[in-house]
């Protein structure tokens, strides 16, 4: 941990002074009521990611003969970028060994940075297992996505410019996979503001972070199911386990509901894109996960914005379900004509707009001389979804249980 210093984080921004950017920092005053919210926009950052800081600088690091060897990483896809543009500028070989279920996009990315890319069946710990292989067997160095002083002070960049943009803030909300970044970030802003706290967030489905410091011990979890990819982590590391016992005051988890709504708003209220990790934050505020920050000044850090069209798409579409803004209703009626007519009107005087339908033969749950109706709605929220559901009933309709 000692290796880790401020000064340290303070030469790696000299270093990255015209390779990675300064990022905005936006007032977002719609994202909550209790609390003034700045957002930290590191998905505007070069390749599309922080990462790019901790690789970049890590890379720099290393001497004319281990530039010559070349470096290796793993990565779901946002180190990656950062690696390959790294090598790139240094004239150094790098391979780097991916999930294979990293998203299109992010592998694309990386092999225009002329990066060789090897896709590894499994999630980023196989991944890691494989890099770790080819890295003995070829002699290369090994460039650790958070696990490593240099690259947690490359990310700690990020504390300097959040405490130089928003000098009197009060908590900043990070997003936490391995823990590099909250690890760099924590670290910079305890030195300078010690009085600033520092929360993480982790996706429910993969909060090895949080399961990690509960138990006072690293846990492996047996799954990181989580379209969140960049923080799909089932073990953190060593350092970064340290780091975050020592300087993060908590540590909070969110659905994949809860991570889809907070993309869809930050596309429809600030217009800015974000892939699941990068958005976690954002849910967490959304949620209220940590009812403290109310009243406070908080930056939420936006990691990244390297989503698939594919997966957004998805994500959307399931923002808008978790926001109340679509609803599915199954109704069971009498099998005659009409029906479908009586029903969309009582939607419609109730506000709601019919997007799409499906009317078929009774189900083994209703009678046999009925039909089901399944409708897909536009809705405002879950208010309105309610008034919906009670205008049917009153009018004499039975609804259907999914």
């Amino acid at each position: 941990m000692s290796e880790v210093t401020l000064e340290k984080i303070r030469g790696a921004a000299e270093v990255l002074k015209g390779v990675a950017r300064r990022t905005d920092m936006i007032y977002a005053p719609k994202l909550s009521t209790r609390s003034q919210v700045y957002l930290k926009t590191e998905n505007l950052q070069v390749t599309g990611s922080f990462k790019v800081r901790g690789a970049f600088y890590k890379i720099s690091t290393l001497s004319k003969e281990e530039l010559e060897r070349g470096v290796i990483a793993c990565s779901a896809g946002n180190h990656a970028q950062g690696v390959a543009l790294g090598a790139q500028q240094r004239g150094a070989k790098a391979i780097i060994c991916m999930p294979d279920i990293a998203p299109i996009a992010k592998v694309e990315a990386t092999k225009s940075y002329g990066a060789e890319v090897r896709l590894v069946p499994g999630t980023y710990d196989d991944a890691s297992a494989y890099a770790a292989k080819v890295c003995a067997e070829k002699g290369m160095t090994f460039v650790h996505p958070f696990d490593d002083p240099d690259v947690i002070a490359g990310q700690g960049t990020v504390g300097l410019e959040i405490l130089e943009q928003l000098p009197d803030v009060e908590a900043v909300m990070i997003p936490v996979g391995g823990g590099g970044l909250i690890s760099g970030v924590a670290y910079a802003i305890k030195q300078l503001k010690p009085d600033c706290k520092v929360y993480g967030v982790e996706a429910a489905e993969a909060a090895s972070m949080k399961r990690s410091v509960e138990a006072n011990d690293k846990l492996t979890l047996a799954s990181a199911n989580t379209f969140a990819d960049g923080i799909a982590v089932k073990h953190p590391g060593d350092l970064t386990f340290d780091m975050v016992n020592q300087y993060v005051d908590g540590i909070v988890t969110v659905s994949e509901d809860e991570i889809a709504a907070a993309i869809l708003f930050l596309i429809e209220q600030r217009k800015l894109v974000c892939e699941g990790a990068g958005a976690v934050s954002v849910a967490a505020m959304i949620y209220d996960k940590v009812p403290e920050l109310q009243g406070k000044k908080v930056c939420c850090l936006l990691s990244g914005g390297n989503i698939d069209v594919n997966i957004l798409s998805r994500v959307i579409y399931r923002g808008l379900q978790a926001s109340g803004r679509r609803a599915e209703i199954r109704l069971s009626l009498p099998d005659k004509p009409g029906q479908l007519a009586a029903v969309s009107e009582i939607v419609s005087k109730c506000g709601g707009n019919v997007i799409g339908v499906n009317y078929g033969p009774s189900a083994m749950d209703t009678a046999l001389a009925t039909c089901v109706l399944n409708l897909q709605l536009e809705t405002r929220n879950f208010e309105q979804i309610g008034d919906i559901h009670a205008a049917l009933e009153a009018a004499g309709y039975h609804l259907l249980r999914s």
